[in-house]
């Protein structure tokens, strides 16, 4: 199968506008479209029955109108209908491990409450072996949110404790392909020592903010070099990295968080910066599995 990138469609406001998302990073990355959408009760193909007693209508003509929209706007794009007589949550697993990446839906809540939420989306994420990026729909009644005068760039958050090639070759290829920059953060808590009756201690923060940087900088070094086009900024922030993570998000474009593959059995999936990003983030959210 030549590279894709699947986007889960179910009918929703939300799949619609992940499915609007993926096309256009589909079409900035040269890759195929593929729109996926599952149910356990759809029949064999082909069905050669009238509409009103067909058991697939729905989901094809679901799935048509999408790519018709798509289509449109992207005249050049090669997209491709899927219908996966399956568990969405399987298939979409399915799908996603011969995936560029996967694209789903996110609920639109109110910021204080923005969770992306979904039975489906969040053990797709906790499992995929690649990429999974969650784009937000806007609430309704919500006013979209302004498009800024200059791009927004691409973020991504780095915990800088073991190899993160993987996060960093996505963010930096997602950034290449936009044509904008990209900003790396790295969120680092104070120890209890670096707390004093009056504040905190200056020599404390400045050494653990300088070797912070000094990692961050070594981490970045082979990728910069390997894109030399891409304009990199780097900032460290003596704070949590969960709440690092979501001043970051605000006003990019995409927010590119990791997941490591290989957790404790007792320790959850998703850890908390990464948490934090997928519930607050009002920008999509990008969640590489790496090692």
């Amino acid at each position: 199968m030549d590279p894709v990138v699947t986007v889960g469609l179910d009918g929703s406001p939300e799949s619609l506008a992940a499915a609007r998302w993926a096309a256009d990073e589909a079409e900035r990355r040269r890759l195929t479209l593929r729109l996926l959408h599952a149910w356990p009760m759809l029949v064999p193909e082909p069905t050669r029955v009238p509409s009103e007693i067909d058991q697939n209508y729905w989901a094809r003509r679901l799935v048509h109108n999408a790519r018709a929209e798509l289509q449109a706007r992207h005249p050049g794009l090669s997209i491709v209908g899927n219908l996966v007589a399956d568990d969405a949550q399987n298939a979409l697993l399915q799908a996603a491990s011969d995936s560029e990446m996967t694209v789903l839906g996110s609920r639109g809540l109110e910021l204080v409450e923005s969770y992306f939420l979904g039975d489906i989306s969040t053990p797709v994420v906790a499992r995929a072996e690649r990429p999974v990026v969650l784009v937000r729909a806007e609430a309704q009644g919500e006013e979209p949110r302004p498009v800024p005068d200059t791009p927004g760039g691409v973020v991504v958050a780095l915990k800088l404790r073991g190899p993160c090639d993987d996060l960093l070759g996505f963010a930096f290829e997602t950034a290449a392909a936009r044509g904008v920059p990209l900003r790396a953060v790295h969120g680092e808590s104070l120890p209890v020592h670096a707390y004093t009756p009056w504040g905190v201690d200056h020599e404390v923060t400045e050494e653990i903010t300088q070797d912070a940087r000094k990692r961050l900088s070594q981490a970045l070094r082979p990728w910069r070099e390997k894109f030399p086009g891409v304009e990199v900024a780097d900032s460290v922030a003596l704070s949590s990295p969960a709440r690092a993570v979501v001043r970051a998000a605000g006003g990019s474009e995409l927010l590119v968080v990791g997941r490591r593959k290989h957790r404790p059995p007792l320790a959850p999936r998703l850890g908390s910066a990464t948490l934090a990003a997928i519930h607050h983030a009002r920008c999509p959210v990008a969640v590489v599995p790496h090692d």
